[in-house]
């Protein structure tokens, strides 16, 4: 696949330094070593060592735009869950946006440049992002937030639109960030922005793209990330006002579904915790609507999950989502979960299985559930600490030893199996937490659980179950010794 990828690059830009070596480490990895030594001609004639001069500006232009070209790539891995780790690439990917310009130097448009300065902001921001918690915050944080802004300000230079417009909305964003800082970025009063509101600029981005519905579906994407989800909303309804046709717009349609979706979720939680009334089931609706639009012109995995995850809240109860309402839902729910496992990498993702053994467990096939939750679990990332799949699995097999069955040791020994599954995997005390979970939402199922055990003569769960609720014995009081003094 990587071979056929690289080779469609190549025959579309014969010119492309970084397809061609990339091309050559393929096929030296599936051993053929002709065609990599081809390739590896390629890149030297690219090259041009041996050319004269006007072949060597063609070929720092070339370098140059490889240089970008990795410098864009280089922070985008999904390997890269370590703060540290992206901190460290997204600093690399700035030195070889910085060598990129110096290699290239006048040989290099301007507009490409505002487009290389553009990206290298966004890296600034993003960098922001993550040394404000750290140590030297106060220092780093000045640094790459003057930088960052004045990158920006030579962006609002170029022509193209799209550009001017996420410029002004990064803009915006940077300003409000200002306030975190004991002195104010100089870069501010450099820039001129002393006097600037953040809602001027974000409504300077959104004017420049209200004809345009690719950037303004990119700006709601933004707001959308942000937090911003009212803002998201009406610039979305903005992008369907300009294309309403989903075939041409189906991102705009995503967006939308994507934030009522959102706003049903945040509803409920602040529902369950007693802060709000039951959420308006009006947005479900909605959503499915939009997606229904987008599944239709456009099927994809991503789409089929968020239609999936739209119908199980259709089919469960606003408040409490072990009662099932609307069963007919919750097959839908299903139904669009089998179509997003028939993607590629569909079976991969956790969510998925997570969400399909829920649908079971509310249609009482726990056994079923117990098996999709066991495939979340084994493909949790190693050092995970998102124990949702665990808890899940533990109630749908205490449920199954619920409903006894010829023989319940199958179910018992499922649920000791898991359990030191669980503490292999797991830190220890995540695995106490989710145990003594367990015991606190379902005590007489537990109490029913452990009898058996004891009867069994299986001790080691009823001892770790036994651990999560006994409170840790306090160290005993040393005896003092009063001392008595008579004069």
């Amino acid at each position: 696949m990587a071979e056929e990828t690289f080779r469609s690059i190549c025959r579309e830009d014969p010119g492309n330094l970084n397809a061609w070596a990339n091309l050559g480490y393929v096929y030296d990895k599936l051993g053929r070593e002709l065609d990599a030594g081809e390739c590896v001609e390629k890149v030297s004639h690219l090259m041009g060592l041996d050319a004269g001069e006007a072949s060597q500006e063609e070929t720092r232009v070339l370098a140059a735009r490889c240089l970008a070209e990795q410098a864009y790539v280089h922070p985008y891995d999904v390997e890269l869950d370590n703060e540290d780790d992206l901190r460290e690439r997204l600093t690399a990917a700035l030195r070889l946006y910085n060598k990129a310009l110096d290699y290239g130097g006048q040989l290099i448009s301007k507009e490409e440049k505002r487009s290389w300065y553009f990206k290298m902001a966004t890296i600034y921001i993003r960098l922001d992002d993550i040394v404000k918690t750290k140590e030297d915050s106060e220092y780093s944080r000045h640094t790459h937030f003057n930088k960052g802004l004045k990158l920006l300000q030579e962006t609002l230079k170029s022509e193209k639109t799209q550009h001017k417009a996420l410029a002004w909305c990064y803009i915006g964003i940077m300003l409000e960030r200002k306030d975190d800082f004991t002195t104010v970025p100089m870069s501010i009063h450099d820039c001129g922005y002393s006097a600037s509101d953040p809602l001027s600029c974000y409504g300077t981005a959104i004017n420049m793209a209200s004809d345009d519905a690719f950037i303004l579906n990119l700006l709601a994407k933004v707001f959308f990330l942000l937090g911003k989800h009212e803002m998201a909303t009406g610039i979305s309804n903005m992008a369907l006002n300009v294309l309403p046709d989903p075939e041409l717009n189906w991102q705009g349609y995503c967006t939308r579904a994507k934030i009522n979706m959102m706003f049903y979720i945040r509803d409920l939680e602040k529902a369950k915790s007693g802060q709000g009334g039951i959420p308006d089931r009006q947005l479900l609706t909605e959503a499915r609507k939009d997606l229904d639009k987008v599944l239709s012109v456009r099927p994809c995995l991503r789409t089929h999950l968020e239609m999936a995850q739209v119908y199980y809240y259709m089919g469960v109860d606003a408040l409490q989502e072990s009662l099932l309402v609307d069963e007919s839902a919750v097959n839908c729910a299903l139904v669009s979960l089998s179509h997003a496992l028939q993607f590629e990498l569909g079976d991969s993702l956790p969510d998925l299985h997570v969400l399909r053994g829920r649908c079971l467990h509310l249609k009482g096939e726990d056994q079923n559930a117990a098996d999709c939750f066991k495939q979340a679990v084994e493909l949790e990332r190693p050092g995970s600490t998102d124990t949702t799949a665990l808890r899940c699995l533990l109630q749908a097999l205490l449920s199954v030893f619920m409903q006894g069955g010829p023989d319940p040791s199958i179910a018992i020994g499922q649920l000791e199996m898991w359990v030191q599954k669980a503490e292999e995997r797991y830190p220890n005390d995540i695995v106490k937490a989710e145990l003594r979970c367990l015991y606190r939402t379902q005590t007489a199922e537990v109490t029913e659980l452990s009898r058996a055990l004891i009867r069994a003569g299986r001790l080691d769960l009823v001892k770790r179950l036994l651990e999560t609720i006994v409170p840790k014995q306090l160290a005993k009081k040393k005896t003092i010794t009063r001392s008595f003094s008579y004069t």
